[in-house]
């Protein structure tokens, strides 16, 4: 397989999901090259090369099989013919009751272990899960009919993942823990095998005495997935209200704030249950009463009914609806830096979760740097700051100033030779900045400046190895 050369030569990607029911794959192949239109440089031309089939998310005895995980991903590396060494980037995500369970932080250790320092490993992250769910399922349509906001609900089996975008670009993000797993039966029937926490509470909240071993009748069955409705259109309609009530508060892990918009936005559907909402509506029969030992079926059928949730189904349909999470980390959750990066210990990346402490505009006065600087020294194992343009990239004088301030600010704090401080760029002028910054090598700082990065609203980003003077670049912690 290709390795990561220079620029125009292909390069791997790797997406990995654990869910709260199903674990996938994803290998992709594209090409680093600059954008026609904005000069920037960008993963080009993605080309699916290897798509693992879904296998229910092992489990047991409560908890993350970690051994028949690492078999997977074997398996999975294996059928795809690609070694870790090859990766040039790609992630891996761990979602839903997936990500409830005691030893998914482990999980998330075991992946960065058997597949290095490539990865991105979450082990839960609702905003960055919705904002992936969107980018893999519906930034094309979304540019497509580019004046039509488009609301997408990603359900699965522990939450909704909720991304409001325009023109494909995500303006709001959203995560509930609404979903198909919180109630399981023994296939073929109503009979409970077990409950989430969330499960536990909804049948509380809706006075059902029931708990495993119990078998639900129509009624309360019925009362159930109603529920489930009445919340899906409460967040589509913006109805604060709903989760305003006790229920509604222990469901929502992070608000949907939809902002004011020209025009209703239109839904559209992904995660597991999506791709069943989908094959209903197509006519297409779907696996027999609780075939997956869980809600699914019968919450898909009760949304296709409910005509506020589908009136756009048939005329907007994203293009991956199933897996759309780990095709949006796969195909979309890696940035590009440009080539002009201050890099002049190399031997410093990889670099993970470092925080963001600021965003700053890059007329920031000396005062405001040295105030975020001093903040960062409280994250030992270095950190971040966005220095962006607002439309208004400044030429070579306001570099050299900038670098000034940041020199000035640089010296009034006085971190350690070894800490780390990245700075992320917009433009790309990255090794101009960092030379004024350090006064030409005069500040033993251990400064980074990579540029030509896309501002993205996040609390972290991780930084892989560089290149041929090209480092991949992931957001998370996604607001």
């Amino acid at each position: 397989m290709p390795q990561a050369t220079a620029s125009g030569a292909p390069v791997l990607l790797l997406g990995l999901d654990f869910g709260s029911t199903t674990s996938s794959a994803l290998v992709a192949q594209a090409t680093i090259s600059s954008h026609c239109v904005t000069g920037r440089m960008a993963l080009q031309e993605p080309r699916v090369l290897y798509r693992g089939e879904p296998v229910f998310t092992p489990f047991r005895h409560g908890s993350i099989d970690l051994d028949t995980v690492r078999d997977l991903i074997a398996t999975w590396l294996g059928e795809a013919g690609v070694t870790a060494s090859e990766l040039f980037s790609g992630g891996v995500i761990i979602t839903g009751l997936a990500a409830q369970r005691h030893n998914a932080q482990a999980l998330a250790e075991l992946v960065g272990e058997l597949v290095g320092d490539a990865l991105v490993t979450r082990a839960d992250d609702g905003g960055l899960e919705s904002w992936l769910a969107f980018m893999g399922s519906c930034s094309a349509l979304s540019r497509f009919h580019a004046t039509q906001p488009l609301l997408n609900l990603d359900i699965g089996g522990g939450t909704t993942n909720t991304a409001l975008g325009l023109d494909g670009n995500v303006l709001a993000c959203g995560c509930h823990f609404i979903g198909a797993r919180h109630l399981q039966f023994e296939p073929g029937g109503y009979r409970l095998s077990s409950l989430s926490r969330f499960g536990e509470q909804l049948l509380r909240t809706l006075h059902i005495d029931s708990r495993p071993g119990d078998e639900l009748d129509r009624r309360q069955l019925d009362t159930v997935l109603d529920w489930n409705v009445q919340a899906l259109l409460a967040i589509v309609e913006g109805n604060g209200a709903f989760f305003a009530t006790a229920p509604g508060r222990q469901i929502e892990q992070i608000p949907l704030n939809l902002p004011a918009l020209a025009s209703t936005p239109a839904v559209a559907f992904s995660g597991g249950v999506g791709e069943l909402i989908y094959r209903h509506l197509d006519g297409q029969a779907l696996p027999g009463t609780t075939h997956y030992g869980d809600l699914g079926i019968d919450l898909a059928r009760a949304i296709a009914a409910t005509p506020r949730l589908i009136r756009d189904a048939h005329r907007l349909v994203p293009e991956n609806r199933g897996r759309a999470t780990v095709y949006g980390l796969t195909l979309h959750n890696t940035e590009i830096s440009g080539t002009t990066l201050f890099l002049p210990r190399p031997g410093a990346l990889p670099l993970k979760d470092l925080p963001i402490i600021a965003r700053l505009d890059t007329g920031a006065s000396q005062a405001q740097l040295a105030d975020a600087i001093a903040r960062a020294r409280s994250s030992p194992g270095g950190a971040c700051l966005q220095l962006l343009d607002n439309g208004n990239a400044p030429g070579l004088q306001g570099i050299r100033q900038l670098g000034a301030r940041l020199a000035g600010a640089i010296e009034q704090v006085a971190p350690g030779p070894d800490w780390p401080l990245v700075i992320l760029l917009e433009n790309n002028a990255g090794k101009a900045l960092g030379n004024y910054a350090t006064d030409w090598g005069r500040l033993t700082a251990n400064l980074l400046v990579i540029d030509e990065v896309r501002e993205r609203h996040a609390h972290y980003v991780n930084l892989g190895k560089p290149r041929q003077q090209i480092v991949p670049v992931a957001f998370y912690g996604v607001h």
